[in-house]
């Protein structure tokens, strides 16, 4: 609904975290999608204390629209210092939207190995799936009206941010 405000980024984060703690072990592989899925990740990571190292994925090549929509100018490279054949793993994105994103992250990491499990936190669920992908963690369901989308930002200071855009 236009005029809502939005939710404090910060707030979700931190309900987005207590729902983990008790699900997520120091082992679990965590894995934020770029850009803001991994800022969501790394703060995660070190409030859960998980001890393997954190994983990106930049999913930009596995999109199944990027011919129509382009490349964002700012790929940047996955990176998973860890073997997923096997393990737990938490796929972590800010807005969970159509699924497209999440579908493009698990045919990536497949290409790395056969995880044991795959979960997915998103710090704000919008609705609007095309595809039949569901969080397991989630920070907020929100609702926009057409031509609405919303957007994580990061201050300078690390303090996370949620902004609303008109079309």
């Amino acid at each position: 609904m236009p005029g809502t405000p939005l939710p404090d980024a910060e707030e979700l984060l931190a309900a987005l975290t207590d729902q983990m703690r008790s699900h997520v072990g120091p082992d679990c592989g965590l894995i934020g999608i770029h850009t803001g899925g991994v800022w969501l990740a790394e703060r995660l990571h070190h409030a859960l204390g998980i001890k393997v190292p954190l994983g990106t994925l930049d999913v930009s090549f596995y999109r199944d629209d990027y011919r129509k929509i382009g490349l964002h100018r700012d790929v940047k490279p996955s990176q998973l210092p860890f073997d997923v054949e096997g393990r737990h793993l938490v796929l972590v994105d800010d807005v969970l939207y159509t699924g497209r994103t999440i579908r493009a992250a698990l045919n990536e990491l497949f290409d790395y190995g056969r995880p044991a499990s795959i979960r997915l936190a998103a710090l704000v669920d919008r609705g609007g799936r095309e595809l039949p992908i569901a969080p397991q963690f989630v920070g907020a369901a929100i609702t926009l009206a057409p031509g609405q989308s919303v957007e994580l930002q990061r201050a300078g200071s690390g303090r996370l941010a949620l902004v609303l855009h008109e079309a």
